[in-house]
């Protein structure tokens, strides 16, 4: 974990209430793809918790909804500001697991880290990954083309079927499969869970005090114990799952 000091670069929207932000600081302590930083915001108590769309050396990729009075204040922030962000966050996804064809499933704001996963599965020799990514209804939809650009397979389900197959992110998986990664509400990893055929790594959304395990706020049980989703999470492997 790093704290810092990062300037915003852009600040757009992607819909309605999802956001895009481009920052520039040291990303030094981001090792892999699915772990978050927290964000201090003026005015409100707690740092914000926010999954990593993509990052380098010396730029953070953040994709946000705005759900409260924090993320709102966060979307009318302008190019040029400072935010204070702690970096390096949590447990990521495990890479050499992924074999030749691995399953990549977003839901919602869950699609986000599944991207900077993509970017670097695409560069693994033989590693041919596919996405899944979920929305309720076409005017959701976002990183569509994004993923598409990586030059991988990407499949878009909408509940109502406005756009792409109708259903849920389980109606676009395919038969064969080498691994699954996945991200997104409860209700839909549960949905993975009873349908998938391999292993796989499921990354967990919960409310956070501090972020770094010191609260204990956002202890789950698994198999091998108490687990803190913040810590330990948020991605946690399919065989430690008590649901």
């Amino acid at each position: 974990m790093k704290q810092g000091i990062f300037t915003i670069r852009s600040n757009i929207a992607l819909t309605s209430d999802v956001w895009q932000m481009s920052l520039e600081g040291d990303t030094s302590a981001i090792t892999t793809p699915g772990q978050f930083v927290n964000i201090k915001l003026e005015g409100f108590f707690l740092r914000r918790p926010i999954s990593v769309y993509d990052w380098n050396g010396t730029s953070l990729s953040i994709v946000y909804k705005t759900v409260g009075r924090g993320t709102r204040a966060m979307s009318q922030m302008q190019p040029g500001a400072s935010l204070d962000i702690l970096t390096g966050l949590g447990n990521g996804y495990d890479l050499s697991k992924a074999g030749q064809r691995p399953l990549l499933m977003g839901g919602g704001v869950g699609v986000p880290p599944l991207y900077g996963l993509a970017k670097r599965l695409v560069k693994i020799e033989g590693c041919k990954p596919v996405a899944i990514l979920g929305f309720n209804t076409a005017s959701e939809i976002f990183a569509e083309e994004a993923f598409k650009a990586l030059n991988i397979k990407t499949v878009v389900c909408t509940a109502d079927g406005s756009y792409g197959v109708k259903g849920f992110v389980t109606d676009g998986m395919p038969e064969d499969y080498s691994y699954f990664y996945c991200c997104g509400p409860e209700p839909m990893l549960k949905a993975i869970d009873r349908k998938a055929t391999t292993s796989g790594q499921l990354s967990f959304e919960e409310r956070m005090g501090c972020g770094f395990g010191a609260c204990m706020g956002c202890t789950c049980a698994t198999k091998y114990g108490n687990k803190r989703i913040c810590r330990d999470g948020p991605v946690l492997e399919r065989e430690e799952i008590i649901w």
